[in-house]
């Protein structure tokens, strides 16, 4: 029997950074079901449990759908015109009071590029500040800068069809199936049509099963694992020699430094057999066609930054950049993490990377929005905590962020949220961050948006609402704008088609981009005017002065944590197939049916070491804090390493990370942490934080 919809309407997955299109059905204005678009560039016709299953959050019971006001302890509804009056008058005092920058707002990589932008512009034109960050600060930040300092451009310099054109690939710090399903899907299908496979991971992901190799480093030590590499390369005569004369510069510092890690001295470091790190260089450097893939696994370190770094040594040694099926693809974490920090939701450059120090930008935008601009940096994330804690920082604008459950030193973070004057969060739901909220406004779901995401490919992709925000609940581009107006500063856009126009007019990486012109299969930065994009990047020069790439001669050095003998486990984390993030939409959906809650998995060995038994419950300790969790005793982890994930708030794994962050970035470390695991002598029943769906 055919379905009848009262509409069908494409847009693009709020999950993570693939930026799989789908076909929204809709009924009686809810969503009824999604299937994938067949012509989705970077899905293909596919989409994940989450994409396709995942949504019936938006029609969830608990969705905030009016204002709150906090009122002592408790929250009272609230119109409109009150909670935007109290914004005002909160925001207008501390800033006469304190100065702007005693203000600072985070934007949402769940938000569309119009959003993030119009973010940007509120707390730099209306408010007066650089305190501008979002959540790349805390997954590829490191990416973001390596990239930049090594090739010149932030983004991958290819598209996911590149895995298809390779030959070989290397996957590092990456677990795709579960974190990035579609792509691993299309991983799986071109090992079985012959890609010669490399994981490298502390644990044997689902990948491992495809690849031709596995290796299992320590974690953090990701750098010597790469030097390693480099060095069989350079010694085995699997150089590009012309490529690194003409399109290169630094090499022989590079050459000095890689002669010094030989697999022997590599394998004494990561404990990975010498003979694996031979083979796994000359499975990518033997053939013309390779890749690179890496994720937070690579970036959530003390050194991430520097290991992409070296990452982009390999690709520059052997020429393996600048063609099809030779690229360097980092999987971005979430649906707009590319795109908040591309339009310039960051403390210390305006839209494509532009420094709010260049007073040619400056001046074009003060031009434009009609404001004088701040030429100094504000703070990241980490620093607006340090800021509140310390009394620096008096207010907080938080759009479609949970920090209290998402970011590192969970403690910390709930005492910066308790330490500010005035907190306003703009969400979809009550959550861990909105409990210390002074104001709450509703807002909309990715189902219910109109805009732009950029996915991990570069690329523009349409998103539109296929239902409306439930009950009072408001779009955000028109959210932001009326705090602006509030605030003094009218921003005057029509709708997201006009932000983008402003986007383009003044940013000459997208010049090109309009949602006219975006189509079903949308555009890559760079952007012509003339329309025309770029799927792969530095075909003929890298966009650094000069038109060369930069090597880079980065040691290994020893992460910012390591086991001991008060704490002689390290703890990974990562993420569960069946969930997302912080999970505030998955756990509102069919999919908590499959993954109710979370465990920790930890080795045979360690496990009867420590008498722990599987299923039983433990308490994991680090230096920082202490969490409860049910054990799973599996060999998929190595031994000496435990790990767990992070979507259920009432075991709040971020609890146990510190205050460790990438030296280039303030990226937290979250993927190396020394803990302590012991069985508990009472098991308490476990109770899921939303047991069932809340559906209306």
């Amino acid at each position: 029997m055919t379905q009848r919809f009262d509409s069908e309407v494409t847009t693009v997955c709020g999950y993570c950074g693939v930026g799989c299109r789908l076909e929204a059905h809709v009924r009686d204005g809810r969503v009824a079901s999604i299937s994938p678009a067949l012509d989705g560039p970077s899905n293909k016709g596919h989409t994940c449990l989450k994409g396709r299953f995942a949504h019936q959050f938006s029609r969830s019971r608990d969705r905030l759908t009016e204002p709150l006001i906090r009122e002592g302890d408790e929250f009272r509804t609230a119109t409109w015109a009150e909670a935007i009056d109290r914004i005002r008058a909160e925001l207008t005092r501390i800033k006469a009071t304190h100065g702007p920058d005693a203000i600072a707002g985070l934007a949402s990589s769940r938000g569309t590029n119009e959003e993030c932008y119009a973010m940007s512009r509120l707390m730099r034109a209306a408010v007066g500040t650089n305190n501008i960050d979002n959540c790349s600060r805390v997954c590829h930040s490191p990416t973001s800068w390596a990239l930049r300092k090594s090739l010149g451009l932030s983004g991958a310099t290819g598209s996911f069809d590149d895995i298809e054109a390779a030959q070989a690939a290397i996957i590092i710090g990456a677990n795709p199936t579960e974190g990035h399903p579609v792509v691993g899907a299309r991983i799986k299908q071109a090992t079985l049509r012959g890609l010669a496979l490399v994981t490298i991971d502390p644990r044997r992901i689902e990948l491992s099963d495809y690849a031709v190799l596995h290796l299992s480093p320590r974690p953090g030590t990701n750098a010597a694992v790469m030097l390693g590499l480099a060095h069989v390369v350079w010694r085995d005569g699997l150089l590009d020699h012309d490529f690194i004369a003409a399109r290169t510069e630094g090499f022989d510092e590079v050459q000095e430094l890689i002669a010094t890690y030989a697999p022997e001295q590599v394998h004494e470091i990561t404990g990975v057999p010498a003979a694996d790190i031979e083979r796994a260089a000359h499975v990518y450097g033997e053939v013309d066609r390779a890749s690179i893939l890496w994720g937070l696994g690579v970036t959530e370190h003390l050194y991430g930054s520097e290991v992409v770094r070296l990452i982009c040594n390999l690709a520059l040694m052997t020429g393996k950049v600048g063609r099809p099926g030779a690229a360097l693809l980092p999987l971005r974490g979430q649906n707009n993490v590319q795109g908040s920090s591309d339009m310039g939701a960051l403390p210390d450059t305006y839209t494509a990377y532009r420094s709010v120090a260049d007073e040619d930008v400056a001046q074009a935008f003060e031009r434009a929005w009609g404001e004088p601009l701040s030429r100094e940096k504000g703070y990241t994330i980490p620093q607006m905590f340090g800021a509140a804690v310390d009394g620096r920082l008096k207010a907080m604008y938080i759009f479609g962020e949970d920090v209290a459950q998402s970011d590192p030193n969970t403690a910390h973070v709930i005492k910066a949220l308790e330490s500010l004057e005035f907190l306003v969060c703009q969400d979809i739901f009550q959550t861990e961050t909105t409990r210390y909220a002074d104001v709450v406004l509703p807002a909309s779901a990715f189902l219910e948006k109109d805009g732009t995401f950029t996915n991990a490919e570069r690329r523009f992709q349409l998103v539109a609402p296929a239902i409306d925000p439930p009950g009072n609940a408001k779009p955000d581009l028109e959210i932001i704008q009326m705090v602006s107006r509030a605030l003094g500063h009218e921003m005057g856009y029509a709708d997201s088609a006009a932000v983008m126009d402003e986007i383009a007019a003044l940013t000459p990486e997208y010049a090109g981009v309009s949602h006219a012109r975006l189509g079903r299969r949308g555009l890559q930065w760079p952007v012509a005017a003339d329309g025309t994009d770029s799927v792969i990047l530095y075909r003929d020069q890298f966009e650094l002065p000069g038109g060369r790439g930069r090597f880079a001669a980065l040691p290994y050095k020893q992460p910012g944590d390591a086991a001991d003998q008060e704490f002689p486990l390290v703890l990974v984390t990562g993420r569960r197939l069946q969930h997302y993030n912080a999970g505030t939409m998955t756990r509102r959906t069919g999919n908590l049916q499959l993954v109710d809650r979370e465990w920790l998995e930890i080795h045979p060995d360690d496990a009867e070491r420590l008498w722990i038994e599987d299923g039983q419950r433990v308490s994991v300790r680090s230096r920082v804090g202490r969490i409860e969790v049910e054990a799973r005793v599996t060999d998929r982890i190595e031994p000496g390493h435990v790990f767990t994930a992070f979507h259920f708030p009432e075991v709040r794994t971020n609890l146990l990370i510190g205050s460790s962050a990438d030296v280039n970035t303030s990226c937290p470390e979250y993927k190396v942490v020394a803990v302590d695991v012991r069985p508990m002598a009472e098991q308490p029943a476990f109770t899921p934080a939303v047991p069932e769906p809340a559906l209306i």
